[in-house]
């Protein structure tokens, strides 16, 4: 029996290792995934599930009437990434094996482990579909940019003009990741707040996002894995989960955003701006080879329906978003002109979490003071 008549969709991914390097999962990964999941389904512990993947990380979509912050959702999922390590990824001695791993041992959430996470949860309307992203070699700002147009760009989303469950606006919840805190702003009428925060999306993450009565309408994760582990071990590789129609953007508006392929931060070794490429979750597209990247987003549809899954659908495997392809394309050239200078490479301060600093070391008592 459910413990609640709310439906959770759970978003928990990690990287634990790739084929050649950093550029995709191995296929024995999935069925492994696959098959841990149908155990915890079969033990009562998730309702549903979807594995998928996005360049070198692991996603694990699960349904539950647990809510969120779960325990043995969490555990359910952190055993997975451990269970395939041992059994998959270090056999085949796949790169990374584990990365995202920080610790040893499971303390009751993943959150702050390394594993990103998003969840969401909700009392189910008469038809409920979802849209769930996944980026691959970037970090959780990539969302910032595209979750502002979904739920507050009225040239994106003409719902907000014309729609009128929507046209009294979203609320915000912003994550201040450098020193741990959080704010709630209204939208339309602290937009102009919200963007003078989520304009540096390095330090400024949206976290959630309600209604403005309060409709759970989107969940993102926040994971910063250098702030955790005080150094580099991989981009942070983010999820995102965004509920659409019956008083929400259509799911027309929530995928417009991403035929923009914005610049984000990380690419190669986590130390350059690149273009957000929305790709197919066919590995013919979902795989980062070209200087580990470009960075790349996946997004899948699906239906919640009395907590199952109904889907996926593939939504940017479409000629529509063949342009934004072709134009990140251009952009990854323009900027891999720059090589190792700014704004190619990122700046000073977000370089501190990269393996430069043991560079610079080597230098600092050959810098002298000036008269």
């Amino acid at each position: 029996m459910s413990s609640s008549n709310k439906t959770t969709v759970s978003v928990i991914k990690a990287d634990i290792g790739s084929l050649a390097g950093h550029h995709r999962v191995h296929p024995k990964q999935i069925e492994a995934a696959n098959e841990s999941l149908e155990k915890g389904k079969i033990d009562g512990i998730i309702n549903d599930f979807y594995v998928s993947h996005v360049g070198d990380d692991l996603e694990l979509i699960m349904t539950h009437y647990k809510g969120e912050d779960n325990s043995d959702i969490h555990k359910l999922a952190w055993d997975t990434f451990i269970e395939i390590t041992e059994k998959v990824s270090k056999k085949l001695k796949l790169y990374g094996a584990g990365q995202d791993l920080l610790t040893d041992s499971f303390s009751g959430n993943v959150k702050g482990m390394g594993p990103g996470v998003a969840e969401i949860e909700f009392e189910e309307r008469k038809s409920d579909p979802i849209v769930i992203f996944m980026a691959d070699k970037t970090s959780p700002g990539c969302w910032n940019l595209p979750l502002y147009k979904i739920f507050a760009d009225p040239f994106n989303t003409a719902g907000l003009i014309i729609d009128p469950g929507l046209h009294e606006g979203f609320k915000f919840d912003v994550l201040d990741v450098m020193e741990g805190k959080s704010v709630s702003l209204k939208c339309p009428e602290e937009s102009y707040d919200l963007l003078a925060l989520i304009g540096d999306p390095n330090r400024y993450i949206i976290s959630k996002i309600e209604r403005n009565d309060g409709m759970p309408a989107a969940s993102a994760s926040t994971t910063r894995l250098s702030l955790i582990a005080g150094k580099y071990v991989g981009k942070d590789d983010p999820v995102c989960i965004v509920r659409a129609q019956h008083g929400l953007p259509a799911v027309g508006e929530v995928i417009e955003p991403f035929t923009f392929p914005h610049i984000v931060p990380g690419w190669m070794r986590g130390s350059h701006n690149g273009p957000l490429m929305p790709v197919s979750e066919d590995f013919s597209q979902n795989k980062c080879t070209r200087f580990d990247g470009p960075p790349r987003v996946v997004a899948l549809g699906f239906q919640v329906s009395n907590g199952r899954l109904v889907g996926p659908s593939d939504m940017f495997a479409d000629p529509g978003f063949d342009h934004a392809r072709m134009k990140a394309n251009e952009i990854a050239d323009f900027l891999r002109l720059h090589g190792p200078f700014i704004p190619h490479r990122l700046g000073s301060e977000e370089m501190e979490y990269t393996t430069l600093p043991l560079v610079m070391d080597k230098l600092k008592e050959r810098f002298k003071t000036m008269d």
